[in-house]
């Protein structure tokens, strides 16, 4: 797999528009540290891990919907790819839908929101935005 954000992403996509209640992501450190910032912002109702057979862990991503099971996730969008990587500093990390949705940038502090980089002072990569 060349960019597992892209397919966290993607399975995250594809299960809210089959309704899934739950999806299952191969576990890695960036992908659990996503989780949980979408935790975090609401986005989610939740993860948890399955340790399977010790080698093959997997991540468990409770979707979270609205009212008419509408995913509360509208978009995602992913930013910094392989081939072109995003960098920004501070001050110019972008605003993703004035401050309704979120940024999801890997600092030298570790992988954080947007909000938090701006309140840290650091800029790093933009992996991806979400609203």
């Amino acid at each position: 797999m060349i960019d597992p954000i892209a397919d966290l992403l993607t399975r995250i996509r594809n299960a809210g528009m089959a309704k899934h209640k739950s999806m299952r992501v191969p576990m890695s450190k960036i992908k659990a540290r996503v989780v949980e910032i979408l935790r975090d912002e609401g986005f989610i109702e939740g993860f948890s891990f399955d340790e399977g057979d010790g080698i093959h862990k997997e991540i468990i991503v409770n979707l979270r919907y609205m009212g008419d099971n509408e995913p509360v996730i509208h978009n995602m969008k992913k930013i910094s790819k392989p081939g072109r990587r995003v960098y920004c500093a501070a001050k110019k990390i972008p605003e993703v839908k004035s401050g309704l949705g979120v940024a999801i940038v890997s600092t030298s502090n570790g992988v954080i929101t947007d909000h938090d980089a701006r309140r840290l002072n650091v800029g790093g990569e933009v992996l991806c935005e979400i609203w």
